[in-house]
């Protein structure tokens, strides 16, 4: 591989996608040469225990400029992403996920856009989901629509991680201190000059989703907490609202005492213990999730781990091990 950067880099996470690879490959690279400007593209294996590792060494030998990054073992979309995004070379750097919903012909609308409005950032927008399932769609919405108040307006409905970056950009969010990464609002909230490129979003090419519900709910998660500070205080005031119920009751139970007109039974009790059993549970979760947070900077520990990059010359010998 030449030791000239090159103008464009295109980082791609991978996880066990054997299946869509050559179709990947096979779109991807015509478009790729059609720019004609130097480029690279990094496919970041996420700890694949599929023959994925097989699958793009064989393809590395027949395109020069497919550039094999190896994570020694399963670190999550977000973290494959940062290890791209730290390797990548090029002078813009656009990620893009291998299941080809995301048309790569959209890159050169992209580079294009950057260059001729002097732009820092450009997001893939999708204006047309129909080929997503209902449910994906409806949650879609949701989780832009709380991002975007938990983040600002400025945070781009319906932009995934389809975008372009300029080095400038890459550099800045290098420089950020975040262990668990959401670049979805990272990028948003540098605010950089940033434009966008509308597309259809188009069904997977091969395979199944590596993005299950547990996943979405994951990231859902992230986002919320590693943005603001919002659940903590919808803590405290489930805590005063909790205060306030047993207030009422206690009025009320006392009302009903002078009165005598009580009732023997142990059923309001019960339900008033397990909902305050329930709120506290739910406020020491939430506080879990900061702390949790706080304990894992203190750690320092790496997201990831890389074990090989082909783009490099020399690779000790352990990582040569690892090659397939």
């Amino acid at each position: 591989m030449s030791n000239e950067a090159p103008r464009l880099s295109v980082v791609v996470p991978v996880f066990n996608e054997e299946a869509v690879l050559p179709l990947f490959a096979e779109r991807m690279r015509p478009v790729l040469d059609g720019l004609r400007m130097g480029y690279e593209v990094l496919a970041v294996d996420d700890g694949s225990r599929d023959c994925t590792p097989a699958v793009l060494d064989g393809l590395r030998r027949q395109w020069p400029q497919l550039r094999v990054v190896r994570l020694r073992r399963n670190s999550g979309h977000q973290n494959a992403l940062t290890a791209g995004l730290r390797r990548a070379r090029g002078t813009y750097v656009v990620s893009i996920d291998v299941d080809l919903q995301d048309p790569p012909e959209t890159i050169g609308d992209m580079v294009r856009l950057a260059e001729s409005a002097g732009l820092d950032v450009v997001h893939g927008v999708r204006t047309d989901r129909s080929t997503d399932s209902a449910f994906k769609r409806w949650t879609a919405g949701l989780y832009y629509g709380l991002m975007r108040r938990v983040a600002g307006t400025e945070v781009p409905r319906h932009a995934g991680d389809f975008r372009l970056l300029s080095r400038t950009a890459v550099d800045a969010l290098a420089e950020l201190p975040e262990q668990q990464p959401v670049y979805r609002l990272l990028v948003p909230w540098l605010g950089l000059p940033s434009g966008e490129v509308t597309y259809t979003r188009e069904q997977r090419a091969a395979g199944r989703s590596k993005y299950p519900i547990t996943k979405m709910v994951r990231l859902a998660l992230d986002s919320v907490v590693g943005f603001s500070a919002a659940p903590l205080r919808v803590a405290t005031w489930l805590g005063l609202l909790g205060i306030a119920g047993c207030a009422v009751l206690a009025v009320a139970g006392g009302a009903a005492y002078l009165s005598g007109n009580v009732v023997p039974g142990w059923t309001s009790l019960l339900v008033a213990v397990l909902f305050l059993g329930a709120l506290q549970l739910l406020c020491l979760g939430l506080l879990g999730e900061y702390v949790a947070r706080v304990f894992t900077t203190i750690q320092g520990r790496p997201a990831y781990v890389v074990t090989y990059d082909s783009g490099v010359e020399q690779q000790p010998a352990e990582d040569l091990l690892c090659r397939l």
